[in-house]
């Protein structure tokens, strides 16, 4: 799958070198990033805030995660918009151009509880498209990357989806989102969802989900409510290994404007009517 050739997205044509150049970068910084959010992990969580509920936290160390990020991107590729969690950058700067899409901590629960399934995930896109990027993972260091057409590994191992073929033995993942409300229509769907697969997970950080769903260490993983930078760098890691993949937007009329899913190819088209007629779509 390595290859010089141009990879076009929307109105830009990339060479592999410089979707290699720009995985490098994703990896770097996120594993910089990683470290530091290690350290803090060891010596001290920081100052703990709530935002969107009092379930949904932020920590200091979510934000000193995504300064570096910043500093490090603006030393390394100069000029170039960053969209992050904690400080933003609006939607619409991942509109247009090459854009840079930030979760310094994706799973920040799990590391306030010191619970071992968060993930620094820095992605690069195009148009609003993910052409590269890195999920790391501060407690074990493990390295996930992709560049489009160039394929997904996990610390330089090639990553495949599963050759999952049958839905009621599929492992599938999920999520919920922080509202009470939300999360009781979540868990509804869920519920009709569950007599169909071999069984749930629920590890709370979706890039990381993603990236199980690459490996093949899960058959499929569905959610609703995601933000970009809770996916950009993992959805494209999952369908760089052959996963089919469809974002937030993309199917409207099915699963709905606001869930993800992505899937073993082989199960994909059976969960995704699954998820219908679980009510997912209309979540």
């Amino acid at each position: 799958m390595w290859s010089d050739s141009p990879v076009r997205v929307e109105h830009a044509e990339l060479s592999g070198s410089e979707l290699r150049d720009l995985r490098a970068v994703s990896a770097r910084v996120a594993t910089e990033a990683a470290e530091l959010v290690r350290t803090r992990r060891v010596t001290g969580v920081g100052d703990v805030d709530t935002k969107s509920s009092e379930t949904d936290v932020v920590t200091e160390t979510d934000r000193a995660a995504e300064r570096l990020v910043r500093d490090r991107l603006a030393e390394l590729r100069p000029g170039e918009p960053v969209l992050g969690e904690e400080e933003g950058g609006g939607d619409d700067s991942a509109g247009a151009g090459l854009c840079w899409v930030v979760d310094p901590i994706d799973g920040t629960v799990n590391f306030l509880y010191g619970f071992p399934w968060y993930a620094v995930s820095v992605a690069a896109q195009v148009d609003g498209v993910s052409v590269a990027g890195a999920v790391v993972e501060p407690p074990s260091g493990r390295v996930w990357t992709a560049a489009r057409g160039l394929g997904a590994e996990l610390d330089g191992r090639p990553l495949r989806a599963s050759a999952a073929t049958r839905l009621e033995t599929a492992l599938v993942a999920t999520g919920f989102g922080y509202q009470a409300a939300r999360r009781q229509r979540q868990a509804a769907a869920v519920a009709e969802l569950l007599f169909r697969v071999r069984d749930i997970r629920r590890a709370g950080a979706a890039s990381l989900d993603l990236c199980a769903v690459a490996a093949g260490w899960l058959d499929g993983y569905v959610e609703q409510g995601l933000h970009r930078w809770d996916w950009a760098a993992g959805a494209l890691i999952a369908e760089e290994a052959g996963a089919v993949v469809r974002l937030p937007g993309t199917d409207p009329e099915g699963i709905g404007a606001h869930t993800l899913m992505a899937a073993a190819p082989g199960v994909a088209t059976e969960l995704r009517t699954a998820l219908v007629e679980c009510g997912f779509g209309g979540l």
